[in-house]
């Protein structure tokens, strides 16, 4: 019984997330995992959200290369920071938080939508190429395909 409790906590820890790139990034994603972006935000980490809309708006540059991954992440012990200035809006992981969480509408991204910031990469797990340019579709899922960890 113990350990049934245990695998319910776990599992209520983990989220469906997705992250917007271009297809050169998605192709070193998959090889070899994220990387933290130097600052943001939220400081330091991977900027990713629950919002499959939010991350339809990356690369804000190139469109026509976007790529949009699915993933699994364990968020861990998560920070809400829900308006600009807030005491830990970029020293969370510095008091113990594995992720900060934006919710979505409380003013701090203009879209309105909820975003994330993981600070440990190896928490996020691809699982999926949810959105691909048509000629990098079936490359980038193959490339998952050898790469699924």
């Amino acid at each position: 019984m113990g350990t049934k409790k245990i695998i319910l906590y776990w599992n209520s820890q983990i989220y469906v997330m997705y992250h917007g790139t271009t297809v050169s990034s998605a192709e070193r994603i998959i090889m070899n995992g994220f990387h933290q972006s130097p600052d943001g935000m939220l400081g330091r980490g991977v900027y990713i959200s629950r919002d499959h809309e939010k991350a339809g708006r990356y690369p804000m540059e190139d469109k026509s290369e976007q790529v949009i991954l699915k993933l699994r992440v364990r968020v861990g012990k998560v920070k809400k920071i829900d308006y600009q200035g807030h005491p830990l809006q970029k020293t969370w992981h510095d008091r113990g938080y594995n992720t900060a969480w934006v919710p979505p509408n409380c003013g701090m991204l203009g879209s309105g939508l909820e975003e994330d910031c993981v600070w440990n990469p190896s928490r996020i797990t691809v699982i999926g190429v949810e959105k691909a340019p048509p000629g990098s579709f079936h490359h980038l899922q193959q490339l998952l395909s050898n790469y699924i960890r």
